[in-house]
């Protein structure tokens, strides 16, 4: 049992006493270590590819390009934010290890161009060590081969210090290496070199040609106000258009340059905090750009960059097997391409956000929901009180989706890390802190997190603002326990049912236990706050209306509810009671709950904190005495929202679907309960829920089935089919009478899960938000990562 590994690990904890003042120490400087090695990363998932430190107001990279053969398609086809409407074959991480480097491959139809950047990290020195991006582009085979592109590289500096061009001027652009300087705080000195680099360029007979021949590259240096960097694009374009004026007033339309020598910058290197470097091209072509730190001693040159990204891709692939270890039928290539496309988009969406974010701390009566109609008077609450922005704040997070929702999200976090933490455990802890980093006094954390202008850009204005009053399910708690469980597979015990977890040892928090520890020690404060936050804050009205149940306290409502949606239990439009009513009690919420408490009980039994252990074990029993007493049908056989019917008495109101499954999907149901059983027949009946694709949403017989918004009605999601996976897996490796019926569930859905997204993979590219229960095609958000579907 996981309760006697936790014990095995307290008493070690317990026996070492004052060794855990030695453990801060460690913990610091393995801290240290840790931030050398994830300081640089192309941490701009919004972007096709930018580059950035994990360093508040500091240098940014980027990159822009589109095809210059005509007139008319240069402002749409510019490419620079990630967006669904581009018209794009498909474009992803190949490759990506957050340490050491990766490769991306776009595919951009509309441009005629596939673009593949190649970004590598050099170790050595301090300051996060140095890296290079080697950027690729090979004209596709649908486009004429003298295809012309114009490839801009950015380079800017929002917070303290100098950046400036360090070559001298030259009036006709430069027909070498374009090198900058640069010193800002945290990053000390430090010089970035654009490469000449290879490739073929532009030639006419027009004269504008010998006032700025095409084969050299372009700088122009601006000084832009700080808050608008990030706004490159239209910089660009007003730069672009500085040109154009100049050329058409001294050629006229008449006799204007080709569109290759009409859409350049006007070359004026020098001093600034932005500095755009400017390429034209002919056909293929190939470029570095080299960031050499100072305190690196070493400069590095193309030479170099090719023998990093070779040993790079070595080092990727060989991990990979080693890491997931495909089994038959899966270990074939092109599954194996389709896993490590899957797994390096999802890691390599990592990105690292700072900035203040718009938050209403009014703390309206109104927003407590207690009266019928609250939603009415919420609403009404929320127009009259005026939210502010606070912060600035920091999160290092992976992102939902690049062109849609590219920000942290609290609930989608914790799937996201579920993989990843076979991968690189340490990196896992890192986003799980800055997370909890983030939470205020009172222990809420923001469920969306949309931090600075340059998110928020991306967001509409009414979505903006965050409430401290509203949660977010807790799946960072899954996060914690699967760490807690490899603690206790190092030391020869674990948790029965679950996959081997034979630690591979890619861990310095595994590998030393004091280590491990540490980091619970310190996190364990903030995680207790933040569920009795939930306590408090989303707690279910037991009191005022007859309800018979083991627990008078175990209920729980999510706050935020309208008639049609709750945003904040992450199934929006799912079907609720209708109408809402403040003695609603949610069955998802409640297991959340037991799943968190029983993830807390874990923490405090290894850390050795009795008193915490013992309030947490009544918590749990009652909790899950309180899952059956409240929400159990036995009419129907399912777990069941219960609303408050017009006899004033307790209710319950069943959509068969992902709502009923949640006792089982986070964990909490004995292995031979006659529920789970029940569970079991529901996920795999073909007239409710099962479908060749995967778990519907939804059953198919009940009368939302596919209705309005239909986002939770009925689609097949990768995230709630994943968990039912794991549960399939843990009972079909315990004795009880349901065992045969999860090994066969878990068998055909992990394989109907596979095919179902390696088949929109293969049709379009990407991978999707939700899956259509009928055709199993992809749907809603495209180049959305929740998950490694493919490990299922």
């Amino acid at each position: 049992m996981l309760f006697t590994s936790v014990q095995l690990l307290a008493a070690a904890t317990i026996a070492l006493g004052a060794a855990a003042d030695d453990a801060s120490v460690l913990f610091k400087e393995f801290a240290r270590e840790t931030n050398q090695s994830l300081l640089w990363g192309p941490y701009r998932p919004n972007v096709y590819f930018g580059v950035r430190p994990k360093i508040p107001k500091s240098f940014m990279g980027g990159l822009l390009w589109s095809k210059v053969d005509n007139f008319q398609d240069v402002q749409n086809n510019f490419r620079h934010t990630c967006e669904q409407g581009d018209d794009m074959k498909g474009y992803g991480w190949d490759e990506f290890d957050a340490r050491f480097g990766g490769q991306q491959t776009i595919y951009d139809a509309g441009n005629g161009i596939d673009i593949t950047t190649m970004f590598v990290k050099i170790p050595g020195g301090t300051h996060g060590g140095s890296w290079a991006t080697r950027v690729r582009g090979v004209v596709r085979k649908d486009a004429p081969p003298d295809l012309k592109t114009t490839v801009m590289f950015y380079a800017s500096l929002e917070g303290l210090g100098s950046l400036e061009v360090e070559n001298e001027r030259s009036p006709l652009g430069y027909e070498g290496d374009v090198t900058l300087k640069g010193d800002s705080p945290g990053l000390g000195e430090y010089k970035v070199v654009v490469t000449a680099g290879r490739g073929f360029h532009p030639k006419h007979t027009h004269p504008s040609y010998e006032e700025k021949p095409l084969d050299r590259t372009f700088v122009r240096s601006l000084t832009v106000p700080p808050e608008i960097l990030w706004q490159t694009k239209p910089i660009v374009f007003k730069n672009l258009k500085e040109q154009i004026d100049i050329y058409l007033e001294k050629y006229g339309e008449e006799n204007a340059p080709p569109p290759p020598q009409v859409y350049t910058i006007l070359n004026e290197p020098g001093t600034g905090n932005l500095h755009l470097i400017q390429k034209v091209f002919e056909g293929d072509f190939e470029f570095d750009v080299i960031f050499n730190s100072g305190s690196d001693h070493t400069e590095h040159f193309s030479s170099d960059v090719t023998a990093w990204i070779n040993q790079a891709s070595k080092n990727y692939w060989a991990r990979f097997v080693r890491t997931f270890d495909p089994q038959k039928p899966f270990d074939v290539e092109n599954l194996q391409r389709f896993a490590s496309n899957m797994f390096s988009n999802l890691l390599g969406g990592l990105g690292y956000f700072y900035g203040d974010s718009v938050v209403d701390r009014s703390y309206a009566p109104e927003y407590d929901e207690e009266n019928e109609g609250f939603w009415e008077e919420a609403a009404e609450a929320r127009g009259r009180h005026q939210e502010k922005l606070e912060g600035p704040a920091e999160l290092f997070t992976t992102v939902p989706s690049r062109p849609f929702f590219p920000r942290g999200f609290l609930w989608d976090e914790g799937f996201h890390l579920m993989p990843i933490i076979d991968w690189d455990l340490d990196l896992t802890l890192e986003v799980v802190k800055s997370w909890f980093n983030l939470m205020d006094e009172d222990g809420w954390i923001g469920r969306e997190q949309i931090l600075g202008g340059e998110a928020r850009s991306k967001v509409p204005q009414e979505f903006q603002v965050q409430y401290p009053h509203y949660a977010n399910p807790p799946t960072l708690f899954f996060i914690l326990d699967t760490f807690i469980d490899k603690l206790g597979a190092l030391n020869g015990t674990g948790t029965p049912g679950k996959e081997k977890l034979t630690p591979k040892l890619n861990s310095e928090h595994i590998k030393n236990t004091e280590l491990g520890l540490q980091y619970l020690r310190d996190l364990y404060p903030k995680l207790k706050k933040h569920y009795y936050w939930f306590r408090k804050t989303q707690s279910g009205d037991l009191k005022s209306y007859d309800r018979d149940a083991f627990s008078t306290k175990e209920a729980y409502r999510w706050r935020g509810r309208t008639p049609q949606h709750i945003l904040t239990s992450g199934l929006d439009d799912y079907p609720r009671p209708q109408p809402p009513h403040p003695g609603e009690l949610h069955v998802d919420l409640i297991s959340w709950m037991g799943m968190m408490t029983k993830s807390l009980k874990n923490i405090a039994t290894l850390l050795g904190i009795d008193d915490d252990v013992r309030e947490l074990t009544t918590i749990e029993t009652a909790i899950l005495r309180n899952i059956d007493d409240l929400h159990w049908s036995e009419k129907d056989k399912c777990y069941c929202d219960a609303t408050i019917d017009d006899f004033e008495e307790h209710s319950l109101v069943c959509h068969k679907g992902y709502i009923s499954l949640f006792p089982f999907l986070t964990g909490l149901l004995d292995p031979k309960s006659s529920q789970l059983g029940h569970i079991m027949k529901l996920l795999g009946d073909p007239d409710e829920l099962w479908s060749e694709f995967g778990i519907r949403s939804l059953s198919k017989k009940d009368e939302f089935y596919g209705t309005g918004e239909n986002y939770w009605r009925g689609p097949i999601w990768m995230n709630i089919n994943y968990l039912a996976v794991v549960q399939l897996l843990k009972y079909a490796q315990l004795d009880g009478p349901h065992q045969k019926l999860a090994t066969d569930l878990y068998s055909q859905l992990r394989l109907n899960l596979i095919k179902t997204v390696y088949d929109s993979w293969q049709d379009t590219g990407f991978a999707w938000e939700q899956y259509n229960p009928e055709t199993g095609k992809g749907q809603r958000s495209a180049a959305l990562h929740r998950l490694d579907e493919s490990g299922c």
